[in-house]
């Protein structure tokens, strides 16, 4: 067997001297961007550029390895190139160990600074004041439907959206002691209780729920207590050094959540790109349906539609709608036109590549 494997782990070891020294070349070639970028103050994260180089791995890539890994590889590579040019700082909501950073490093890669925040709140007003130069916020989950703190924030924000990160979403019920035995009460972010109702109702009606500000607190507190079980990831539950009672109690088994990424960058075309904008109609009949009128009149698809209560000004409902294009796109531009002209309240929250 050893004689089998020498000549191919040398092989590898030739292959890994070549990928190095591609790297380090690709490195220096980053180090030179980021001198032209220097000169024209351009910023150094371009999404639609970095989503066009992980769409194109994927169509050109031979196998055996799978798309999602080869894009993994490449996500971590210009993460790395990029921190040479500077490092950003991403806010989310934390501790260390939710969702949130997980998107993070999914849409950024590794290589950058994080700033963990204690509520949704923070992570929008990190943003706006430049303690942070990008955001990455929840907005919608498959189980659960919009967050409703998220849209109300992006109404009144400053800052733009540039990006959308969706993951798959896994809930681990989690312990110091890896059993329910003496525990009180289960801890989790209201969503996460929530997206686990029917499997708690059924194997542990009794105990106690109670929302928090985010699942990796709830396994901070299950860390400290053994009374307290946390819903979180096992991420988390491996940060904070927890047992799993039972890994994905998540009522739906496809259970996903979008993020956003948030900032003061305005994103060019990437060429699969989704654009979100806010509007209002006054009180009358047939006005929504008027209103949106131009997005079929252009061929514009529609793939999101929210309201929400208006708590100020003379309307009942602020209406939340997702189109696909970018507002740089000719068809898009002409129904955005029409839709201002249209509504009593407009604004375009952002045009920026689809998640991959």
């Amino acid at each position: 067997m050893t004689d089998k494997l020498k000549p191919l782990r040398e092989r590898i070891d030739a292959i890994d001297a070549q990928i190095l020294s591609l790297l380090s070349e690709r490195g220096k070639v980053a180090q030179e961007v980021g001198h032209v970028k220097a000169e024209t103050n351009a910023p150094v994260f371009r999404p639609e550029r970095e989503a066009q180089v992980l769409r194109g791995v994927a169509d050109r890539n031979p196998g055996p390895l799978k798309d999602k890994d080869v894009q993994t590889i490449f996500r971590e590579i210009m993460s790395s190139c990029r921190a040479l040019e500077k490092r950003v700082t991403v806010a989310y909501l934390g501790p260390s160990g939710t969702f949130s950073e997980q998107a993070v490093f999914q849409q950024f890669g590794t290589a950058i600074h994080t700033l963990p925040c204690v509520s949704i709140d923070e992570v929008f007003r990190a943003t706006e004041a430049g303690t942070a130069d990008f955001g990455v916020v929840p907005v919608e989950n498959s189980s659960e439907g919009a967050i409703n703190r998220s849209l109300d924030l992006l109404l009144a924000t400053t800052t733009i959206i540039s990006g959308e990160v969706s993951i798959a979403v896994h809930h681990s019920l989690m312990t110091k002691t890896g059993s329910m035995d003496g525990v009180k009460v289960v801890c989790a972010h209201s969503q996460a209780l929530a997206q686990c109702q029917v499997w708690l109702n059924l194997h542990h009606p009794d105990v106690e729920r109670r929302a928090v500000a985010s699942n990796a607190e709830a396994a901070v507190l299950a860390s400290q207590d053994p009374t307290v079980a946390a819903i979180a990831s096992e991420m988390a539950g491996e940060q904070y050094q927890l047992g799993v009672v039972q890994a994905h109690i998540q009522d739906d088994p496809h259970n996903r959540t979008r993020f956003l990424v948030i900032g003061q960058l305005q994103t060019g075309p990437s060429g699969k790109d989704r654009t979100g904008i806010v509007l209002a109609v006054p009180n009358k009949a047939g006005a929504v349906y008027n209103l949106l009128a131009p997005l079929e009149k252009h061929g514009v698809s529609m793939t999101r539609f929210e309201s929400r209560p208006a708590r100020i000004g003379t309307w009942e409902y602020y209406f939340y709608v997702d189109i696909e294009g970018h507002v740089h796109d000719a068809a898009v531009a002409r129904a955005l036109a029409e839709l201002k002209d249209n509504a009593a309240f407009f604004k375009v929250l952002g045009s920026y590549p689809q998640s991959l």
